[in-house]
């Protein structure tokens, strides 16, 4: 069977890549080539960035309802009263220690989406936090993940294309596993230039002419060897440009969020990103017992890091392009336990944040005197945030990943 000339091309380009770079270059970069040498920059596609919260965050102390006298009862340790919250009306204020997402939520760049989960969930971690991966909640054998699935199906301009990555050291997620697509792991942007082993860099190729229809493998060879060394210096420019650019925390997320904002300008056509928090150091937001200290850290480290983002898109005229979602498998019961903690829930509220929201509260807030075994009731199926994110902010067709009955909310401008 004849041979397309763009799969001729993605495996020319994928070892020609191989052979002109040293071999720690991640296969994503000669397949971003491969696009570059056929396709211009795509700056206008929009972006995703995935960040989970692993443990079950503990939504009423991260969005705290101050004035409900059943959350005042209910936690006589971990309670935060309406002098310590920051406060956004007056039923609500933020943990003291989100005040990066406070500011964030008065320029209208965070939407707090309220009561978010799903029916009969078993607040098991591991069931859990499969259901939201796989986004279909009780089925044990699905084996690819709805971020997974979105990328198998979604038309590229190029096979070669890769437009999604996992930024951290985490173990591979099941939300984006995929049938036919790889989707890299990337720790840092540095590793993706073209240094030998002696961490030298390699000179770029001679412009030799070459023709541009040129059919023959030396062709073919060498525009690909050419466009994966544009695109090496590329990722060098973000990189010096970023060595004077706004400072980030001293967290692992913040410097994975860093990551992720270098790649965004590097135009590689990444469109999705999956990063984590919780993973490790903090012990996660599974916090059993002793959740005051530990919880505040978390919510630390994820409102500065995200705030620091959310300023270097601005400074770098990207903010309109990106929408980064939180989530975590579920929240936790209302009424603190006998540990000075809280045990595993249902329903809690996730975030999103960009340039291009209309800002504010999406959905009620579930009540505290209708609880299922001490927990809040989802109002709000996660599926729906999903269509959203996929439907109407990445322009891809949702019913690739989830069932068409879950509509998009309206949270875009």
């Amino acid at each position: 069977m004849a041979q397309s000339r763009r799969d001729f091309l993605k495996s020319v380009l994928g070892a020609a890549s191989v052979v002109s770079f040293t071999p720690a270059v991640p296969a994503i970069l000669s397949n971003a080539a491969a696009a570059a040498a056929e396709s211009n920059a795509r700056e206008s596609d929009t972006v995703l960035v995935v960040m989970q919260l692993s443990g079950g965050n503990d939504g009423l102390n991260t969005v705290v309802p101050v004035d409900d006298d059943v959350y005042g009862r209910a936690r006589k340790t971990l309670r935060l009263t309406k002098q310590q919250v920051l406060p956004f009306d007056q039923q609500f204020g933020f943990h003291p220690e989100m005040q990066g997402f406070k500011r964030l939520f008065d320029e209208g760049r965070l939407m707090i989406v309220q009561g978010v989960g799903y029916p009969k969930s078993d607040r098991d971690h591991e069931t859990a936090i499969r259901d939201w991966h796989s986004a279909r909640p009780g089925d044990r054998t699905c084996q690819t993940g709805w971020l997974g699935r979105t990328v198998d199906r979604v038309d590229r301009p190029l096979e070669a294309d890769v437009p999604a990555a996992l930024v951290g050291s985490i173990m591979k997620p099941l939300a984006i596993n995929a049938e036919s697509s790889v989707i890299p792991a990337v720790r840092e942007l540095r590793q993706w230039t073209r240094r030998d082993p002696a961490g030298q860099a390699v000179p770029r190729p001679p412009a030799d002419p070459v023709p541009a229809d040129g059919q023959t493998l030396a062709d073919l060879v060498a525009r690909g060897t050419r466009a994966a060394a544009e695109m090496s210096e590329r990722v060098e420019k973000v990189l010096a440009d970023n060595a004077a650019a706004g400072s980030y925390p001293n967290f692992r997320l913040a410097g994975e969020l860093r990551t992720v904002s270098q790649l965004i300008q590097a135009d590689l056509g990444i469109r999705i990103f999956f990063v984590e928090l919780g993973g490790d150091g903090f012990g996660g937001f599974d916090n059993h017992a002793n959740q005051r200290d530990n919880h505040a850290a978390l919510l630390r480290q994820m409102s500065e890091s995200v705030a620091a983002f959310v300023d270097d898109l601005h400074r770098q005229q990207l903010l309109s392009r990106v929408l980064l979602m939180t989530f975590s498998e579920f929240g936790r019961t209302v009424t603190e336990n006998g540990r000075r903690g809280t045990d595993h829930g249902a329903a809690a509220p996730l975030f999103l944040v960009g340039g291009r929201l209309k800002g504010g509260l999406c959905g009620d807030h579930p009540s505290l005197a209708d609880l299922d075994q001490d927990a809040q009731k989802p109002l709000i199926d996660f599926r729906r945030v999903y269509a959203t994110v996929l439907g109407p902010w990445l322009g891809f067709d949702p019913a690739v990943a989830i069932e068409p009955t879950f509509k998009p909310l309206e949270v875009l401008t």
